[in-house]
C-alpha cells in the first residue's frame, strides 16, 4: 500500500524493515509485552502476532504455510525471526516471488504484494512495538519519505477503507511544523512523541 519508493529491491527493502523490527523486538523488556501498544485494543505482545501472522497470510496466498513458528505468548521475538525469515526466503527465491494469484485488487505476484503491504506495514508497526514497551524508536527517513508520498497519493475509496478497526484509526490532526515521521504516524492515527 504504502512505502515502496526506497530504491530498493523489494527483497532488499523486506530484509531491511525486518532487520530493524527485529532489532526493536530484542529490546522491549520482558515485562512490557503485555504493555497497551498505539493500537486500540492491543498489546506490544498483539501488533507481533498481527506481524507474524499478515507473514502467515500472505504465505497462505500462494498455497505456502509457515513453518516451525514459535508461539507469539511463549516467545514473542523466536516468532517475529522465524516468520519474517521465512518471507525474506520466498522473496531471495525468484520462482517463489513471482508466483502469481488473484488479488484483492486483482492479479499480482508475491513479491508485489508482499512490498506493497506485507513490507510496509513493517514501518509502523516497528513503531508501534517501541512505543508500547517504552523503548524509542526513530523510523528509517527512506520508509517515512516513500510511505508519505504514496498516502498522499492515495485516492477514495481506498482512503477511507484503510481506517477502522484491525486497521488504522482517524487521522490525527498536526501542524505544519512537524517532522515527517510524526506527519505520517499522525496520518496512520498515531501520535508520535
Amino acid at each position: 500500500m504504502f512505502g515502496s519508493g526506497t530504491g530498493e529491491t523489494p527483497a532488499e527493502r523486506f530484509r531491511r524493515r525486518s532487520a530493524d523490527l527485529i532489532d526493536t523486538a530484542r529490546a522491549v523488556p520482558a515485562d512490557r509485552w503485555d504493555a497497551p501498544s498505539p493500537c486500540d485494543d492491543w498489546t506490544v505482545r498483539d501488533v507481533a502476532r498481527h506481524v507474524v501472522d499478515v507473514q502467515g497470510q500472505f504465505a497462505g496466498f500462494i498455497g505456502r504455510e509457515l513453518e516451525g513458528v514459535p508461539s507469539v505468548d511463549d516467545d514473542p521475538v523466536g516468532a517475529l525471526e522465524a516468520s519474517l525469515g521465512q518471507t525474506q526466503a520466498n522473496l531471495d527465491d525468484e520462482a517463489v516471488a513471482q508466483t502469481g494469484y488473484d488479488g484483492h485488487f486483482g492479479p499480482t505476484t508475491y513479491e508485489s504484494s508482499v512490498d506493497r503491504f506485507a513490507s510496509a506495514d513493517l514501518v509502523v508497526h516497528r513503531w508501534d512495538l517501541g512505543t508500547g514497551a517504552g523503548v524509542e524508536v526513530a523510523l528509517d527517513d527512506r520508509d517515512v519519505a516513500a510511505s508519505l508520498a504514496d498516502l498522499d497519493a492515495l485516492e477514495e475509496p481506498m482512503r477511507s477503507m484503510m481506517r477502522g478497526p484491525g486497521a488504522f484509526g482517524p487521522e490525527i490532526e498536526v501542524g505544519d511544523d512537524v517532522d515527517d515521521q510524526t506527519r505520517l504516524l499522525a496520518f496512520l492515527g498515531r501520535r508520535g512523541r
